[in-house]
């Protein structure tokens, strides 16, 4: 007997229905309703100041003290505008991004952009083990505790709940940050200083400023982010009604990530700047801050790392695994059982697996592999960002939602930006690797 195939579009209008139902709450208005539409772009935001994000942010800090601050809201601007973008796709189009790009593009450039995401992604998911584990044996917990107790959490938690419990959980997990700005006002910065480095632009072209520059904008606008933001929001079931506070959420998440990033080059600039102390990791920072700030503000920094690395290590395998299946069609969705969407589920409990195992193996290079991964978001990040400008001005797809001309020219002139920052690291890496530097 043939089997009836129902088409994806039917599938996906059911599953919004569904997930629609028992919402009644998310119409009130007010604060209510934004709070019942809050979560994807918060996390989306939150979960890009991952381990290497706090890395950055602390060598920032650490080598250049206040006078890099101004770039913050730079990049304030240029997350918050890709994500108002996915998050209106997502709640216009019902599809993912991986979905919307095959339909336009091809199979073919969806199969460059979902091979280059899952080796980036694979690579940022080990460096995110590899920060869970260095934060906790700060406190004595070895990495062979810390990772497969990591591990099989998230994994359960993904695989076992739905959709509502996974959010709930995800945004409890983002109250760490608030560790982040604990530790900065332990630290006693000078605030006027501080204010005034945010607004006045200082560019250094020594080449190591320069690099720690591109390096600030690569890891706070990356590709998964996107791919998270507006699947969740699909997944979640918000439509055209909720967009203006689903706009708000992912204007939320974009400014309240970078608020973060913000206190982290605070403490270190206050603590470790002025006093030569050279960092190359986020835990080497917390270990740095116990004999300038107390071990109080080196707990805190270990306890935001660890909430970081592990919201970062849950939310990179789901985005990993949206995206591929959207794209080629599969089952997907958090609220699915692992006989309703096999493919979503294997490849999200394979690529948690593949992360612990490689992060336990004795020797592993993870500066290497931190440097492949974001090599690899370098070259995704500008397709990705001219997929979806060119998506989200597509009146088939966005009716009337497409993008006013205003935002578009901010928009490319961004994107611009970013691949010129993305050439200035490529042409740097490769120079290091012929030795002319």
């Amino acid at each position: 007997m043939n089997r009836i195939t129902i088409p994806r579009s039917l599938r996906r209008a059911q599953r919004s229905l569904r997930d629609r139902l028992p919402n009644f709450r998310i119409h009130r208005s007010g604060i209510l309703a934004f709070l019942g539409v809050m979560g994807p772009g918060l996390i989306a935001g939150l979960a890009g100041n991952d381990a290497g994000g706090i890395t950055t942010y602390s060598v920032l800090g650490a080598q250049t003290g206040y006078s890099l601050l101004w770039i913050l809201p730079v990049t304030t601007v240029m997350l918050v505008v890709v994500l108002e973008m996915a998050a209106r796709m997502g709640a216009v189009s019902g599809q993912g991004l991986g979905d919307l790009i095959r339909d336009d593009f091809g199979i073919r450039w969806t199969l460059f952009a979902m091979i280059v995401l899952l080796i980036a992604n694979g690579a940022n998911i080990i460096a995110e083990f590899a920060g869970a584990a260095a934060a906790l044996e700060i406190f004595g917990v070895p990495r062979w505790v810390t990772v497969p107790v990591v591990a099989a959490g998230i994994w359960a938690l993904v695989v076992f709940a739905g959709y509502r419990l996974v959010e709930r959980v995800f945004l409890s997990v983002a109250v760490v940050f608030l560790a982040y700005v604990v530790s900065a006002i332990v630290a006693g910065p000078n605030w006027g200083e501080v204010a005034h480095s945010l607004v006045t632009p200082s560019i250094s072209f020594e080449p190591n400023t320069l690099l720690l520059m591109v390096a600030t904008v690569g890891t706070t606008v990356t590709p998964y982010m996107f791919f998270y933001l507006q699947s969740s929001v699909a997944d979640k079931g918000l439509g055209p009604d909720e967009l203006g506070l689903e706009r708000g959420d992912a204007i939320l998440g974009g400014i309240w990530t970078n608020v973060i990033a913000m206190f982290i080059v605070i403490v270190t600039a206050v603590t470790l700047f002025p006093r030569g102390i050279h960092v190359d990791s986020a835990e080497q920072a917390a270990l740095a801050l116990a004999p300038v700030a107390g071990n109080f503000a080196k707990a805190l920094f270990a306890v935001g790392l660890f909430g970081a690395s592990v919201l970062a290590a849950t939310v990179m395998p789901l985005t990993t695994s949206y995206a591929v299946c959207e794209s080629f069609g599969w089952e997907s969705g958090v609220s699915r059982k692992f006989s309703e969407a096999p493919v979503f589920m294997g490849l999200y409990t394979a690529l948690i697996v593949i992360g612990a195992v490689v992060v336990l193996l004795p020797g592993l290079p993870l500066i290497g592999v931190i440097l492949v991964s974001q090599n690899l978001n370098g070259i995704l990040l500008p397709i990705i960002l001219v997929f979806m400008l060119r998506l989200v001005n597509n009146r088939r797809i966005m009716g009337h939602h497409v993008n006013p001309t205003w935002l578009n020219v901010l928009a490319w002139g961004l994107t611009a930006l970013i691949i010129a920052l993305t050439l200035v690291l490529f042409g740097s890496t490769l120079a290091s690797w012929l030795g002319l530097t």
